[in-house]
């Protein structure tokens, strides 16, 4: 190693480190994390939570709420939802999966009436399981009960790297504590990364926290990624605010500068057509054709979507508003961490995956899994890794966390030479990529190629530099996975030479039915990927 030898592993050791022992780690405090929290404390095992934020209000769940994916189990409204779904999705998803997220799901909504969610009421006076809109409310509710189980949370701690045994098995993980700057390091015998997706910085409320980094360490630690192709949500915002709430656009209509409506457009499938026409002027739009009977009752379940109304002194039922198309990525995309079983564990032994960081393909193909899907599939993926890490631990006697382990964090935390990057900079670099919608939205092959050039570029800088110092390891660790995300996400669509789901390739513009088949990804500084069937053979796809 040359240049300058500091390391995230010296820093750590020489600082006042808090050092902790755990039977079973979760990174990340949203509705994933709280689930596996509360199930793997529920199994009889130690559990120590870190959040990157505050534990119940950092996220996209908490800053704006969500439906949720609930449906009776009358047989014929089930394989209705499946249908739906199926189609949408390229026919990527999993029947199986699927019901276990409808039944777990259920099963889930109704803990949190009898823990006190204050669910709406229909007609019929009966709790309307369908909405979580209080996000505010759920995450409170969910930080009261995993502490109450015992889980203790280290807020405003997030992880950099994991630590890996001598056999490559995950044993902890470290990180710094934002407020004190002082380090940490919680050695345990399961790690549940259940850290969001990567919106890439865009500005979309909530998502601040969401930069990819659990895809980063599992990537360190060997595991693979799947459906990173389909990874170009934009949702649907005032262009003065940040509230990607798309439910209420349903009566949008939308209108160039003049009020001439813009034919085509539509709050889903006519989404490209506001992209396209974004490209070249603005749009305006108005909610002049919302049911007077619906106009209150829309306050009342998501309040925060009117407040930048508010602010801006504008009523979006009688007055036309611009607005912009933010890029959300994975988080309202389905790409993640591919998991290999029925535990959502990962390719590593001891890593398990929930939530937006795993890959949602199974249960909505290649086609956003938007609010209420991920949602369902945050609280079951959870439910169901706290339990497996739990029991996994248990496998392991009480020499767990005897185990000699190291970090394996790299880009961004250890040195490799005296150069130094600037975090901004890498940030804005990969920004310039997947921002834009003529790059990520429409893709054609040159595109993806060009902006893969600037990526690798960018991973490069990254790769070979001199560790960040204390006040810029976080920034420096969330540019790093951007660029890694950005290159996962781009090298698949590359792979993916037709149009499915959500990726639309302008030079392949029909769905090639030899290609129903899922990607699989991985690598670091040589990006691969390989068809899931092909997967013994690893014959890798390198660009």
């Amino acid at each position: 190693m040359s240049g300058n030898s500091s390391t995230f592993e010296q820093r750590s050791q020489a600082a006042a480190t808090l050092q902790l022992e755990t039977d079973v780690l979760v990174i990340g405090g949203g509705p994933a994390g709280a689930w596996a929290a509360h199930n793997a404390a529920a199994n009889g095992s130690r559990v120590v939570l870190v959040d990157k934020g505050y534990c119940g209000i950092s996220g996209a769940t908490a800053a704006a709420g969500t439906s949720v994916w609930y449906v009776s189990p009358d047989p014929e409204k089930r394989e209705a939802a499946m249908a739906s779904r199926e189609a949408l999705g390229g026919f990527l998803s999993d029947r199986t999966w699927m019901e276990r997220v409808l039944d777990r799901a259920m099963a889930n909504l109704y803990q949190l009436g009898e823990w006190g969610y204050p669910f709406p009421l229909d007609t019929q006076g009966q709790a309307y399981y369908r909405s979580l809109q209080q996000g505010a409310e759920y995450m409170r509710l969910m930080r009261k009960r995993i502490k109450k189980a015992g889980v203790q949370i280290l807020d405003h701690s997030p992880a950099l790297e994991l630590l890996v045994d001598a056999d490559g098995a995950v044993a902890g993980a470290r990180g710094i504590q934002r407020q004190t700057g002082d380090r940490w390091m919680v050695q345990a015998g399961a790690v549940i990364i259940a850290t969001g997706g990567c919106a890439f910085l865009s500005k979309a409320l909530g998502c601040n926290v969401l930069t990819g980094d659990g895809y980063l360490m599992a990537a360190e630690a060997g595991a693979e990624l799947s459906g990173m192709e389909f990874s170009n949500a934009y949702a649907l915002t005032p262009a003065f605010g940040s509230v990607t709430k798309g439910a209420f656009y349903r009566w949008a209509k939308f209108t160039y500068a003049d009020g001439t409506l813009i034919e085509g457009a539509g709050s889903q499938r006519g989404r490209s057509v506001i992209a396209k026409t974004l490209l070249t002027q603005p749009v305006y739009c108005t909610l002049s054709d919302t049911p007077a009977e619906v106009r209150d009752w829309m306050r009342t379940i998501q309040h925060n979507f009117f407040l930048p109304f508010d602010r801006a002194g504008i009523d979006p039922f009688t007055h036309r508003f611009p607005v912009t198309l933010r890029l959300e990525g994975t988080v309202r995309g389905t790409g993640g961490i591919r998991i290999t079983d029925s535990t959502c564990a990962t390719s590593v032994r001891g890593l398990y995956a929930a939530g937006d960081a795993a890959t949602r393909e199974l249960i909505c193909g290649g086609f956003t899994g938007g609010g209420s899907y991920n949602a369902a599939w945050a609280m079951s993926s959870g439910y169901w890794a706290g339990e497996a890490a739990a029991k996994y631990t248990q496998t392991l006697g009480t020499n767990a966390n005897q185990r000699t382990a190291e970090g394996i964090g790299q880009a961004a935390v250890r040195s490799h030479s005296s150069q130094t990057v600037a975090p901004q900079d890498i940030i804005r670099g990969v920004q310039a990529e997947v921002v834009p919608y003529d790059r990520n939205l429409f893709r054609t092959t040159q595109g993806l190629a060009q902006s893969l050039n600037h990526l690798h570029e960018l991973w490069q800088a990254v790769r070979h530099s001199d560790a960040p110092s204390d006040r810029q390891a976080v920034q420096a660790r969330e540019a790093a996975a951007m660029v890694a995300t950005a290159r996962w996400m781009y090298t698949s669509a590359l792979a993916r030479t037709e149009t499915r789901g959500m990726h639309k390739q302008q030079d392949f513009p029909d769905a090639d039915p030899s290609q129903q088949r899922r990607l699989i990804s991985g690598g670091l500084d040589t990006v691969w990927v390989k068809p899931e069937q092909n997967i013994s053979t690893r014959e890798l796809v390198t660009l």
